[in-house]
């Protein structure tokens, strides 16, 4: 696997407690886990003993065809035996998939979002016990003639290490319903939006195999698709 092929990104994330942010890019191959699934998930940095880090996201969700508007519910666990140190979940966007709140967290402000995402949260877990797990609340916009796509990655406190990362993974339909009440998308499918021009699908976002420059922080971003995974290293004091 191409796990450790990496592109930095940098920037300081909401508050003082935001650090550069690290692309990876891998192949995961989860498979999906019932009503929540890790499909697209990858752990990064080890987590200290006994604590084992997770995150799901619901295998289907609906697009209200009029608004616009969809709820996706953001789950972080410790499948561990011993309880976590001080945690954070962080919720990101991209392409046609907009963040527009995530209940309890603090939006990343725009200059300190990835290059090639459109919106995120970052949501303080603290600690987390054995065997536990908090969800979250994502109020989400889908602009449906066009793909779209999610991140989870769950940090520590601090940023410095990212224990597990879910994405960035779609969710889409192969069948869009445009006059529909609501359009179904599921996890792990890419939209295949409807075009008035024909057969060929809106292609959205950075491509999959380029190099894209992060303005003034002079970094890269290597975009990836559904089991792309974003983790986070500290790089050193700047």
């Amino acid at each position: 696997m191409s796990y450790r092929r990496r592109a930095a990104i940098a920037g300081s994330l909401v508050a003082a407690s935001f650090s550069t942010v690290v692309i990876f890019s891998a192949v995961a191959g989860a498979e999906n886990g019932g009503p929540g699934s890790d499909q697209g998930g990858k752990a990064v940095d080890r987590a200290p003993a006994g604590v084992e880090l997770t995150t799901l996201l619901p295998e289907r969700i609906s697009v209200d065809n009029s608004s616009k508007k969809t709820g996706i519910t953001a789950t972080v666990k410790n499948d561990g035996s011993k309880e976590s140190d001080d945690i954070r979940l962080l919720v990101v966007g991209f392409d046609g998939l907009r963040i527009e709140e995530v209940k309890g967290c603090a939006e990343i402000p725009e200059k300190d979002l990835p290059e090639g995402s459109n919106s995120g949260f970052s949501c303080p877990v603290g600690k987390l016990g054995a065997g536990k797990s908090r969800s979250y609340d994502v109020e989400a916009s889908y602009d449906l003639t066009k793909e779209g796509r999610i991140c989870l990655p769950v940090q520590s406190a601090d940023g410095s290490r990212t224990f597990w990362q879910q994405g960035p993974v779609p969710f889409g339909t192969a069948n869009p319903s445009p006059d529909a009440p609501a359009t179904p998308l599921l996890l792990g499918t890419d939209n295949e939006p409807v075009t008035p021009g024909g057969d060929e699908l809106a292609r959205t976002g950075v491509g999959r195999e380029a190099l894209v420059p992060l303005g003034a922080a002079g970094a890269v971003l290597v975009a990836v698709g559904a089991a792309g995974v974003w983790g986070a290293r500290r790089r050193g004091e700047s």
